[in-house]
Parts: structure tokens; C-alpha cells; sequence
């Protein structure tokens, strides 16, 4: 005998966009940028181990993977009959198997992570929800929100509900069928009698004790679509503290995260380290972090207690370029770290002075080599385009990151995300045109400098890519250091990509 299941039903989406990292720091196109593979969902593996804990059905489609659905419902335009063609939008096979899974799910919360840098396209898919789906309840999450929700809220017809900040606790709380004007960080519309009012409850604190929630639901996505971009072996993402004190000119992290530091316990993190070894067979980790080490006591304490554990893992993580020591790295490595990434942004001292980094080219210099010193891998970010950029900056940046020679690097256009200090300062000196867009962020330039013009900025960021990978001892030094088949394939790629770039 069949018996329906009385659970309600929530979907929780990357809606079908362009191929990109939404966590809401970066918010990050993958196609044009070298060396970022594709990341795990995890605000929205979060956000459903919350509504499976609070007994609901939850599901996770990430529709700009091509293939991530579930595959069930592959079908043509002809069978999906939308009432209004005016709501419709282009139907591409992503758009196809998210009305497909609308029909066969038939979600009672539809969740969708929003980028600043695709924000219509995103929204513009509730329309088709709501068209299927009338009493779905349709949830926009993002950064986007910290600066702009009622506004978004009157816009958008479809969006029911806007979470401002961190989701977990402010969706379960949605879920329980708490009253939304007790629900902080909620925006809402409010029925009055001549006209409805889009609300917003008011900030909700950050988490304090992030032991106390639930490990991300990796049961719901397809983990073997996550890969590391050198030995394209699988690899997790465990997320391990929250916050960022330094607030730098153009990041996001401090909006989002706040200033203070959020550190899960070092027992917390082996437990989820050990699910994902012994229940999903992975070994590679992406520890995430806003910034890694910046608790020196808790930095030698997880990497310890690793060890102690013995799980034979190999994992990466991010570090600012004056909170490492020598004994720091070398207990790293021995715990499994092979790569640290380094925000150095610029090889100008008056650029980074300017932007509020607060170091310096020689701590950059010192930590570069001592993770070389520890045989730990060491990938450097570089940001082109600043507000104070001109020729002579960009290129003692291009000499900077030649000189320090890393494994691996990207240089970034400078992208004015709103909710940054940078956003306000490109609107304040005009840098920001009318028409920009952000379609192409972090690869072609957003903004223009007091100095240059996009265009100008675009030519020398692609020439600083080749000036750095095509470099005949970097060509020789990665070959001599590949250790796979998998790494042959992956160079190769990248080396094609490179040429080819226009």
C-alpha cells in the first residue's frame, strides 16, 4: 500500500546562470578564470541540514553545472506547457530540468542563492516557479541583501521572502512557522489596507557557538563533481571559522562574516573531516576560512589534533601573509596541508597602503618563503585595476608575483561587489559607468582607474597571466612536478587557455 508522505518539501537552487562560486564573499565566474574549479554548494548543504533537522524533505539543484540534476526528466520544450508566455524566459537545457523538477518535486519552499553578478537572471526564475508553482514559498538568499532587500522585494512580484545575512538560523526559524516580524534578518511583505509594505525585521546577530549546527548535507549533492583543479581528485570543502577582522577595501568578508573571528573547535571539524573520509570516501579538503590562521593557538591545535586522529588527508587553506611562522608551517604539512593561498593583491606598497591590506611586501616576501621552505604549495592572488592603479603599479605587480614565483596564480580585475568599501568608492569618483556590467567579473574590468581606461586594464591583465605562466622555468618547474596523468590533462588545459585568450 502506498502512503504519502506528510513532510513538506524544499528545493534549494543555484538557479541555471553561468558557472560560478556563489559563496557570498566572492561570488566568482569559473569559465574565465584560471585555476578555480567549481566549489560545493555550501550555503546551500547548510541551509537543507537545517530543514532536514527541522523534518522537512529537502533537495539540492545546482542548474549552472550542466548535468547535476538529477536526470530523471530529461524532456523537450514541446512537454512544458507554461500558461503565460510572458513570463517565459530562454529555455536551455538547465531551464528545462528545473521546470522539470518543480513538476515532479513540487516543493512547498523554493531557496535561491542570489549573485550580485547575475541578480535578474536569478530572480527572474521565480516567475517561471510561481507560474507552476502558485503557493510555493519562493527565498532569496546572497550578499546582495546586506545593502539591498526591500527594494529587491518590491521589484521582484515572484519573491516571496529575503534572508539578510547568515540563513541558517533565520530559515529554520521560517520553516517552525515563526511570525515574520519576530524573525530577524527577514524582509517581508506586509498587507495594509491601501498598499503592501516590503519590511525588514532588522539585523540578526551572527552565530556564536558554530559547533551547534548541523554538518552540510553532502548526502543531497553529487560529490564527484568537485574536484581539485591540479589531480582532479574529489575534494570537500569544511568550512571552519567565520569572520574577518581586516575589512580590506574591495572584500566582502567582513559584511558578510563580521570582524570577529568564529572558529569551530578542532573536534567538530575532524568529526565532519572523518564523515566525509569513512561515508563519502574523500581525502582531499579545502579547509575555508576568511582568513585561516589568524588564531595562532587554534591554527597549532587543529593541526595537531589531525594528526592524533590519524586520517590520512591532504588539505589546502588561506592565509594572510603576516600570521605564519616557520614551526606554523611545518606542523601544517605534517598534518596533510600541500597548498596555502595568499591574498597579496599588489606588488605596489602604496597600492596596498591605499586599499588598508596592512602588510607589506616583505611579509609577503618572508611567508612566501617559509611555506616554500615547509614543500607546501603556495597559490597568490593579484587584484589589477584598483581606483589608484596606473602602468607603473600594475607592472611592479606582475615583477612582484614573477619574483615570488609561486606554484600557482591568479590575477583578478579589480570588481566593486556591492556592500564593499570599494562599491561606494567607485560610485563617489565616478569609476563605475551606467552601463557596467558584471557578467564577466574578476576576467574583464568593471571599473576604470583614475589612470585607466577598462580596456587598457583588460589588455594588461591578460598580459600579466602569460608573462607569468609562460615563463620557460615555470613551464619547466611544473613539469618537473607532476605527479599524474590527471595533472598532465589539467596543465595541458590551462596552458591551451592561456594562449588562446583574447
Amino acid at each position: 500500500m502506498f502512503i504519502m508522505s506528510g513532510k513538506k518539501k524544499i528545493l534549494f537552487i543555484y538557479p541555471p546562470a553561468p558557472v560560478m562560486n556563489r559563496e557570498d564573499r566572492c561570488q566568482q565566474p569559473v569559465k574565465e578564470l584560471l585555476v578555480i574549479p567549481p566549489l560545493p554548494p555550501m550555503d546551500l548543504m547548510y541551509m537543507a541540514a537545517v530543514a532536514e533537522e527541522t523534518g522537512l524533505e529537502a533537495r539540492i539543484e545546482d542548474y549552472s553545472l550542466e548535468g547535476t540534476g538529477n536526470g530523471k526528466l530529461e524532456k523537450t520544450l514541446s512537454t512544458l506547457q507554461l500558461s503565460s508566455p510572458s513570463t517565459a524566459q530562454p529555455f536551455d537545457r538547465s531551464t528545462v530540468q528545473f521546470v522539470s523538477d518543480l513538476k515532479e518535486f513540487k516543493p512547498d519552499y523554493l531557496v535561491v542563492n542570489v549573485a550580485t553578478t547575475t541578480l535578474e537572471n536569478d530572480l527572474s526564475v521565480l516567475a517561471i516557479a510561481k507560474e507552476i508553482l502558485p503557493n510555493v514559498i519562493t527565498i532569496a538568499k546572497g550578499a546582495h541583501f546586506l545593502t539591498s532587500n526591500t527594494d529587491v522585494l518590491y521589484k521582484y512580484k515572484a519573491l516571496d521572502l529575503i534572508i539578510v545575512g547568515e540563513a541558517e538560523t533565520t530559515l529554520k526559524e521560517i520553516l517552525e512557522g515563526k511570525p515574520y516580524p519576530e524573525i530577524k534578518g527577514l524582509c517581508y511583505r506586509d498587507g495594509q489596507k491601501f498598499k503592501i509594505l516590503a519590511k525588514f525585521t532588522g539585523k540578526r546577530p551572527f552565530i556564536k557557538d558554530l559547533d551547534k549546527l548541523p554538518f552540510p548535507a553532502r548526502h543531497l549533492v553529487d560529490n564527484n563533481l568537485f574536484r581539485r583543479p591540479d589531480n582532479n581528485q574529489v575534494q570537500a570543502v569544511i568550512k571552519v571559522s567565520r569572520g574577518c577582522p581586516h575589512h580590506c577595501f574591495f572584500c566582502l568578508a567582513t559584511p558578510v562574516s563580521g570582524s570577529k573571528v568564529r572558529v569551530r573547535s578542532a573536534e567538530n571539524i575532524i568529526e565532519e573531516i572523518r564523515e566525509c573520509v569513512e561515508t563519502y570516501g574523500i581525502k582531499n579538503f579545502l579547509l575555508w576560512s576568511d582568513v585561516f590562521n589568524q588564531d595562532r593557538e587554534w591554527t597549532m591545535n587543529l593541526c595537531e589534533k589531525i594528526i592524533e586522529s590519524g586520517l590520512k588527508i591532504t588539505w589546502s587553506a588561506n592565509t594572510r601573509a603576516d600570521t605564519a611562522d616557520a614551526e606554523m608551517a611545518e606542523l601544517m604539512y605534517e598534518s596533510g596541508c600541500r597548498l596555502v593561498s595568499i591574498g597579496v593583491e599588489s606588488g605596489s606598497q602604496y597600492i596596498l597602503d591605499k586599499i588598508g591590506k596592512k602588510i607589506t611586501i616583505d611579509d609577503v616576501r618572508d611567508t612566501v618563503k617559509i611555506f616554500k621552505k615547509a614543500k607546501i604549495k603556495i597559490y597568490n592572488y593579484f587584484v589589477i585595476g584598483l581606483p589608484w592603479d596606473d602602468e607603473d603599479t600594475i607592472e611592479q605587480t606582475v615583477q612582484f608575483a614573477i619574483e615570488l614565483d609561486s606554484d600557482f596564480i591568479s590575477f583578478y580585475t579589480a570588481t566593486p561587489l556591492l556592500g564593499t568599501r570599494f562599491c561606494k568608492y567607485a560610485h563617489a569618483n565616478n569609476l563605475l559607468e551606467d552601463d557596467a556590467s558584471f557578467e564577466s567579473a574578476y576576467f574583464y574590468p568593471v571599473v576604470r582607474t583614475h589612470f585607466l581606461d577598462k580596456e587598457r586594464i583588460f589588455e594588461l591583465h591578460k598580459q600579466a597571466i602569460r608573462r607569468f605562466y609562460l615563463r620557460p622555468m615555470f613551464i619547466l618547474h611544473s613539469i618537473l612536478n607532476i605527479r599524474s596523468f590527471a595533472e598532465v590533462k589539467n596543465y595541458f588545459k590551462a596552458g591551451i587557455e592561456i594562449l588562446l585568450r583574447k
